[in-house]
């Protein structure tokens, strides 16, 4: 198994480009939240400490496993940044007038258009055409900086 180091160098090999860098930094957190979305929209029968359970939770904490066996501090913020999804899930679809569903393919489509335009400006394939695990590496890639920023080793 690759560590984290591995996985975010191999990354960071087809996102140089500062357009794509930047492009990332909005659209990687906004596919991320949009795919909670929409998972969140897939109720469960039962329910977890009075909150309506839903796909949502399981997969976070399954993709929060994975996060875990490669960095427990970064694995530690990804739960968190995961947790605030569910949260703006729960004031979407209390509050908004719009559904959470639709909210979220809207900004799914919207994000993967910006990241393919980000890597036509780049000239590189995105990393998932090689391996599907940087679906899940990108949101840590981004992750790693701002702990590096924050004065944070991992």
């Amino acid at each position: 198994m690759k560590t984290l180091q591995q996985w975010l160098n191999e990354y960071g090999e087809s996102h140089t480009n500062e357009t794509n860098k930047t492009i990332h930094w909005i659209c990687v957190p906004a596919i991320f939240f949009s795919i909670t979305g929409l998972l969140y929209c897939i109720k469960l029968a039962f329910f977890i400490a009075a909150l309506q359970s839903n796909i949502a939770i399981i997969v976070l904490l399954l993709t929060t496993a994975y996060y875990l066996s490669l960095s427990i501090k970064i694995g530690i913020g990804m739960l968190l940044f995961g947790v605030a999804c569910l949260v703006i899930c729960y004031f979407i679809e209390t509050f908004l007038p719009i559904p959470l569903w639709l909210v979220c393919i809207i900004i799914f489509v919207i994000a993967w258009i910006g990241q393919f335009y980000g890597h036509k400006v780049e000239g590189k394939k995105p990393s998932f055409f090689k391996d599907l695990q940087f679906l899940l590496i990108g949101p840590m890639w981004l992750m790693s900086f701002v702990y590096k920023k924050m004065g944070i080793s991992f």
